[in-house]
């Protein structure tokens, strides 16, 4: 069953749509990549999630029904604009919105302290908030928000400003949640993170939702059947051998250390790629053959663009 449904949703600022018919559903227990451009309209969508502001029209359900105010601390929101009280001691804080969440002060200090140690932040509980770098700050914001143990986590741009080990922490955690039976929304524009944390995505460009499903099956839907041939041989007798079965194209540098080389072909029909690979075995030796899958950041870019050529026609 999903856990978030957002049905036909449109909002409107001042006379810009910011978002036009809007609608996705957000498996249980998945990780779910919220994508597009800056301005596309994912920040209001996340914000009419979180009631922050109200639909034009269309609706959102919360564990298939309309969501209602009770529902927030159900959810644990961390904004792309952040801020801690610069003045108070960072244990000191993170304990006050843990109250807010609902938890006793025991309880908060108690979990606190064990997300502290995870982090590698222990020793900043007495220090005020504007000792912590950017980096130190975003982990205490993330730590307060996963907290409760929200059945929903919204993350808008959590990597933003860390570095690549911290990067990686992250995204660990991101996924262990997960596993622990929590369903994530991940807005960001890191192509990278989505291919690898990232179940299923929507992508969102002016307003409209113009891509939706698992992310695999999207990279997969948007490959144009290109393959990849590791051999050894001869280079002639290996297009002989392939003649009018594909399209070939130019070879890659050989790899000197084992006299392999590479070439990439494109097969017309899906049934053709096994005498394909017939008649490559037959002519060299060969190595592997392997599809070249289109990543997510290619994807995005082409679905971005392939939108705003419609829109112009």
């Amino acid at each position: 069953m999903d856990l978030l449904v957002a049905e036909h949703v449109s909002k409107c600022y001042a006379g810009h749509r910011a978002l036009d018919d809007v609608s996705l559903a957000i498996p249980r227990g998945s990780v779910y990549g919220l994508l597009g451009p800056n301005g596309a309209g994912k920040t209001t969508l996340i914000r009419i999630i979180n009631r922050i502001t109200a639909p034009d029209s269309g609706r959102v359900l919360f564990d298939g029904r309309p969501i209602a105010p009770e529902d927030i601390r159900r959810i644990g929101y961390l904004p792309e604009e952040r801020g801690l009280y610069k003045k108070m001691k960072v244990g000191e804080q993170a304990v006050f919105f843990a109250r807010l969440k609902g938890l006793s002060r025991r309880d908060a200090v108690r979990r606190l302290k064990e997300w502290f140690i995870r982090f590698g932040i222990e020793g900043w509980w007495d220090k005020k908030v504007e000792e912590l770098s950017k980096g130190m700050a975003q982990k205490v914001q993330f730590i307060v928000t996963v907290l409760h143990e929200p059945e929903l986590l919204i993350f808008d741009e959590p990597f933003s400003g860390f570095d690549p080990i911290n990067a990686n922490l992250l995204k660990e955690e991101i996924l262990a949640l997960r596993d622990k039976g929590a369903t994530v929304i991940f807005s960001t524009h890191n192509m990278s993170s989505v291919e690898e944390i990232c179940d299923h995505i929507t992508l969102i460009d002016k307003s409209h939702d113009i891509l939706s499903g698992r992310v695999d099956d999207i990279r997969r839907s948007h490959g144009s059947n290109v393959f990849e041939l590791c051999y050894r041989g001869e280079d002639e007798a290996l297009r002989q051998a392939l003649g009018e079965r594909c399209e070939l194209f130019e070879a890659p540098n050989a790899d000197e250390a084992t006299a392999y080389r590479m070439l990439r072909l494109r097969v017309a029909r899906d049934e053709e790629v096994r005498a394909v690979i017939a008649a490559a075995n037959e002519a060299v030796e060969l190595r592997s053959f392997r599809e070249i899958i289109p990543s997510m950041n290619d994807i995005f870019i082409r679905a971005v663009r392939e939108n705003a050529a419609r829109a112009k026609s």
